[in-house]
C-alpha cells in the first residue's frame, strides 16, 4: 500500500534547515522501528514550511500497530520529542496526531486513454 501524509513545520528558516539536517542521518533505532512496522519505503519532501511523506508498506502494516510500537520504543519517543521543536500541526488535526493522512484526488493510471 502507498500512503501520503502531510505536516507543517514552524516557519523559521533556521529550524527548517535543522530539521533537514537531522534527516540526513536518522538514528539507526528509529530506522529499524520504521522497517519493523512494515514500512518498506519512506520519503519526505518539503516545500517552504510544508512536509509531504510518502510511505510504501507491506500487507501487515497498520497505523495503530505502528503507533503502539512507537509508544514502547524509547529511541522513537526521544526522536519524536526532538522533532516536536520543528513541527506544527495542520489545522483541524486531532489531539495526539502529527502527520495527517492525505486523500488521493487523482491517479493518471486510472484515467489514461486506452
Amino acid at each position: 500500500m502507498r500512503y501520503c501524509l502531510a505536516l507543517d513545520m514552524k516557519n523559521e528558516p533556521a529550524l527548517i534547515r535543522s530539521y533537514k539536517k537531522f534527516h540526513e542521518k536518522v538514528w539507526p533505532d528509529v530506522l529499524k522501528s520504521i522497517t519493523d512496522s512494515g514500512i518498506e519505503q519512506m520519503e519526505i519532501y518539503a516545500v517552504e514550511d510544508r512536509l509531504f511523506m510518502i510511505i510504501e508498506t507491506n500487507e501487515d502494516f497498520n497505523f495503530e500497530r505502528k503507533a503502539e510500537m512507537d509508544l514502547t520504543n524509547p529511541s522513537v519517543q526521544e526522536w519524536e520529542n526532538l522533532m516536536d521543536q520543528f513541527q506544527k500541526k495542520l489545522p483541524n488535526t486531532a489531539e495526539g496526531v502529527k502527520w495527517r493522512l492525505m486523500d488521493k484526488v487523482f491517479d493518471l493510471s486510472e484515467q489514461k486513454p486506452g
